[in-house]
């Protein structure tokens, strides 16, 4: 590992620099501007009294994301759709995975994730992200007496890991994943499972000492992730 050099100069298991700036709108019930080396991702929360229809009565809420990606968030002007279903969806999974969804009553918190800045990791700095702002919401929504209970269970955090010059890395950013040999995006809740793995060989095959080393690393990164976290909710 210590023969590798990465673009940015990072070791291999270190993280880009990582911030959670809270309240960075106005009107929103919870916002975080996540910042990861330079993909910059704006998430907010927004409140409604209401759920789907298909679970009206049933006495529980809703959590759901919608991911974009602004057009010159890129080296060049792209259009406004994209790849989104894919991602928001995993981003709605993930965290509804860390909310009990029946301590939310019947309302509906949308996580909107909108990327004003991409360098590689979007998605996975949109769920990181998008809990710092699910976790505000539910904060507002408990001192406004919406509802009396937390319904965040444990936090929810996500980084990618990659193969890069035949070593595992840490946190890929573009020229990594532009030119790697594998990539894959991991979401952790903080009590130490994996909410989704998902992995793809783009030059060759991953070895299985390779993906155990790319998990590890995942697990480390996540872990310094929760701790952002909790600062940032303070």
């Amino acid at each position: 590992m210590s023969t590798l050099i990465r673009p940015s100069g990072r070791a291999f298991d270190q993280l880009r620099d990582v911030t959670l700036e809270t309240n960075v709108t106005r009107y929103a019930e919870g916002s975080c501007l996540a910042k990861f080396g330079n993909t910059h991702v704006l998430c907010t929360a927004s409140w409604e009294k209401n759920v789907p229809p298909w679970m009206k009565g049933q006495g529980k809420g809703w959590v759901t994301a919608e991911y974009g990606m602004l057009p010159r968030a890129t080296h060049t002007r792209g259009r406004r759709a994209g790849r989104t279903q894919e991602i928001q969806r995993l981003i709605g999974r993930s965290l509804r995975s860390v909310c009990d969804l029946k301590a939310l009553g019947e309302n509906q918190i949308t996580i909107d994730c909108d990327v004003l800045q991409a360098d590689g990791g979007t998605r996975t700095a949109s769920i990181t992200g998008g809990f710092v702002a699910l976790a505000m919401a539910c904060r507002y929504l408990r001192a406004e007496g919406v509802i009396s209970a937390d319904p965040i269970t444990k936090q929810a955090a996500a980084i990618s890991v990659g193969i890069y010059q035949d070593h595992p890395v840490l946190d890929v950013d573009y020229p990594e994943d532009s030119r790697g040999e594998a990539d894959m995006n991991v979401v952790m809740s903080s009590d130490g499972g994996f909410i989704e793995v998902q992995g793809t060989g783009e030059e060759r095959p991953m070895t299985r000492p390779e993906l155990d080393e790319m998990l590890r690393l995942a697990e480390k990164g996540c872990m310094e992730l929760f701790d952002a976290q909790k600062a940032a909710l303070g």
